[in-house]
Order: C-alpha cells, then sequence, then structure tokens
C-alpha cells in the first residue's frame, strides 16, 4: 500500500472523532521536517513497517485528542520558539496581538513589568526578547508551569532579565510596576462545549476556566492591580469574546479616572482590554 492511501484512512478516522485531518499532515511535515514538495513525493512511496509503525504512534496521539504543539514539544509565538507540554497552556495567535500592542504602545527604555499568569512564559520572554533594558517578572500559581518558563528562559538566554515567581495573581509580588499584563483563565464553564476536543482534553484546566461566568480572575485582579502599579501604569488584558463590556466594567470601576479601551483582534472580536491615563483616585 502506498503512503497515500494510508494517509486516506488516517484523515478519515480522524474526521470521525473531530479532529482536523490536516493537523496529521502538518504534524509529518514537522517531525521529519519535509518541505511540501518532500511530502508530497512520500506520499507516492510504499510503505515500509518501521516507517508506519511511527506514523500509526502519531496518528494514535492525535485520535486520543493530543495536540500537535505537545506531540511535537514546541510550538512557534511571537518569532520565537517555545517548549510546551500538558502542564501549560498553548499560546495562542491573539495573545501575540496583546503582544503586539503593548510593545508598539510602549517604547520607553526603562520599564518594570509582569506578566500574571504566565505559563510557559510566552508574554514574558517575548517581551523581554524584544525590550532588553525592561525588568520582567513573570508569575503563576502553578509551579510545574514555571518549570516550563524556566527552561524556555534558559534556552532564550534571559536569565538575567526575567525574573520568576509562584504567585496566586499579584498575591506574592512586592513594589510597583509600570505594566501589567495577563492572559488569565477566562473561559466560562458553561461555554466548555465552544472548546475544541483537544485542548478540553489535553490543557490545563486550570489555565482555561474561571469561576463567575470566567471573570472571576479579573474581578481580583482588578482589586489587586490598585496597589500594585504606578500611578502612571497600564494595564493589558487579553479576554474572551464575550466578556468585554463586563471586564471593561470591572476595570472602569477599580480605576474610575482611567481610560479602559477594549479593542479587537484581527478577526474583529473583542479580545483585549487596555487601562491607562489617570490611575489615581
Amino acid at each position: 500500500m502506498k503512503y497515500s492511501q494510508r494517509f486516506q484512512s488516517f484523515h478519515q478516522q480522524l474526521v470521525q472523532v473531530g479532529e482536523e485531518p490536516e493537523a496529521f499532515d502538518f504534524l509529518v511535515r514537522q517531525v521529519f521536517n519535509w518541505t511540501f514538495t518532500d511530502f508530497v513525493f512520500f506520499l507516492q512511496k510504499e510503505e515500509e513497517a518501521e516507517v508506519l509503525a511511527q506514523l500509526e504512534s502519531y496518528h494514535k496521539r492525535l485520535m486520543a485528542h493530543e495536540p500537535v504543539q505537545y506531540i511535537l514539544g514546541k510550538t512557534d509565538f511571537a518569532d520565537l520558539e517555545f517548549l510546551v507540554d500538558e502542564r501549560v497552556l498553548i499560546p495562542r495567535p491573539e495573545t501575540a496581538e496583546l503582544v503586539d500592542l503593548l510593545l508598539a504602545e510602549n517604547t520607553d527604555q526603562n520599564l518594570r513589568i509582569v506578566d500574571v499568569g504566565t505559563g510557559s512564559g510566552a508574554i514574558a520572554l517575548s517581551v523581554a526578547h524584544k525590550r532588553p533594558t525592561w525588568e520582567v517578572w513573570a508569575s503563576d500559581i502553578s509551579q510545574e508551569a514555571l518549570e516550563v518558563a524556566d527552561l524556555n528562559r534558559e534556552r532564550l538566554g534571559l536569565q538575567e532579565q526575567v525574573s520568576l515567581l509562584q504567585s496566586d495573581l499579584l498575591g506574592d509580588l512586592t513594589g510597583l510596576f509600570d505594566i501589567i499584563v495577563s492572559n488569565p483563565p477566562y473561559i466560562a464553564w458553561e461555554d466548555r462545549e465552544e472548546v475544541g476536543l483537544n485542548v478540553l482534553h489535553s490543557e490545563p484546566h486550570t489555565a482555561l476556566f474561571a469561576e463567575e461566568d470566567g471573570l472571576a480572575l479579573y474581578r481580583k485582579l482588578a482589586a489587586e492591580s490598585r496597589t500594585s502599579l504606578k500611578p502612571t501604569g497600564k494595564i493589558y488584558l487579553e479576554i474572551g469574546y464575550k466578556q468585554g463590556q463586563a471586564v471593561q466594567g470591572l476595570f472602569q470601576a477599580a480605576f474610575p479616572k482611567a481610560r479602559v479601551r477594549v479593542l479587537q483582534d484581527q478577526f474583529g472580536q473583542d479580545r483585549m482590554v487596555v487601562v491607562d491615563g489617570n490611575l489615581k483616585e
């Protein structure tokens, strides 16, 4: 049997369990470091037992709703490569948009910033890579997540610039920050049916879901930010597409004189809330 026939069978099985067949092709190309042309030529070859066994093992993992990024053990984010596994959320393109916005709006040479709920360290390390003069902190309640962030910090050579700390939001951080940025868990448990099966089955639920219609951590972060920000400070948040008005209201109540913006992602969905301007009472 040719590989093309085998792949057709693999694709059909993936569709039956609700997974994207293209994910298998992408995974194979990444594992073997093939161009698209290499892949097309491969499909015309007759199967070999050793290679087929390897392909079947990858297919089995996808059938079990394991994300491609976990199988590869890495993902690209903001022009950098990050290690990821089941201990951390896989960083998304919309989070990269938050990083781009933060960098575009802040060009000062010496700022102190904290990434709250850092996970793999994607936000904190991407910012530090682009702003080498900034003092960057990254906190997470999960020690396992911080272990992954530490591996990424070492791989990117940012040990001196980025400090990691286990903390429930801002609770164990000291001093005042110029910028607080966070992509906290924000999916309401009632909305879990909207989440893809590979996300629901594999990614850490503590990094995905939050109580109070997904607003619990925003409410707590709004309160804690009042004593952790400089008067000229800023807050950058990723939000769920249905949460713009609610999150805006929480932070407007905490900072009555501030400007609180709801911004959209590339698909026109509410995705970011930014707090800046006058943060004094």
